[in-house]
């Protein structure tokens, strides 16, 4: 656990397992953190995708660090739903990465998500990063896992529109999925505005478990 000052945020690390998941998961949150603090570099980390959905990723990417002050976006190729059975592959990446950047933010999955893919990045998270603030996004599908988050980002209508037209327009391969629509990404954003008492009605929800101001 670290002491954070928000606005001397330099440094975030945003972990995905699958293109779409941190834009899904955060991305709101990511856009209005960096309108606000043009200072802030984003480590952008999505570890499985094939090669037609790192297109996707890299260009969503682009697209929501507009306001960062600088990026890199690194687009790993681990297996989709395998990720536990390569998981000292990964494990050892998470190593790698700890040595690379050192944030003061990190944005992951919740650890109690049921994808296992996505249980596996917050574990490895917290294992590798163990004195950092790690704030674990939802992500709404079949399993039904969604939880009781204890911290919430209100968000303008504008942002929520732009984050949801960013990632329908970039993920065309996804748009055939049941769960891939305006209409359920508009669902939680005003679920979790109305939990929240945001001004605007619209919010992002995340988890975090120790966190010190």
């Amino acid at each position: 656990m670290m002491n954070l000052h928000l606005p001397e945020l330099r440094k975030i690390l945003c972990l995905g397992a699958h293109a779409d998941d941190i834009e899904i998961g955060c991305g709101g949150t990511l856009m209005r953190i960096l309108a606000q603090n043009r200072a802030v570099s984003v480590y952008w980390i999505v570890l499985g995708a094939t090669p037609p959905r790192t297109a996707e990723a890299r260009h969503s990417a682009d697209a929501f660090l507009r306001d960062a002050r600088d990026q890199q976006v690194i687009i790993k190729g681990f297996r989709d739903t395998f990720f536990p059975y390569c998981g000292a592959d990964i494990k050892s990446y998470f190593n790698e990465l700890s040595r690379q950047f050192e944030p003061d933010l990190i944005f992951t999955h919740h650890l109690a998500d049921r994808h296992q893919d996505h249980r596996l990045v917050s574990e490895l998270t917290w294992n590798t990063f163990r004195n950092h603030l790690i704030c674990e996004y939802e992500i709404p599908k079949y399993e039904g896992d969604l939880g009781a988050p204890n911290l919430f980002v209100p968000l303008s209508k504008a942002v929520c529109q732009r984050k949801i037209e960013t990632i329908i327009k970039a993920f065309a391969s996804q748009k055939k999925r049941a769960w891939f629509s305006a209409d359920a990404f508009w669902a939680l954003l005003r679920l979790r505005g109305l939990e929240s008492k945001s001004a605007s009605t619209f919010a992002e929800a995340l988890h975090c478990r120790k966190m010190v101001i």
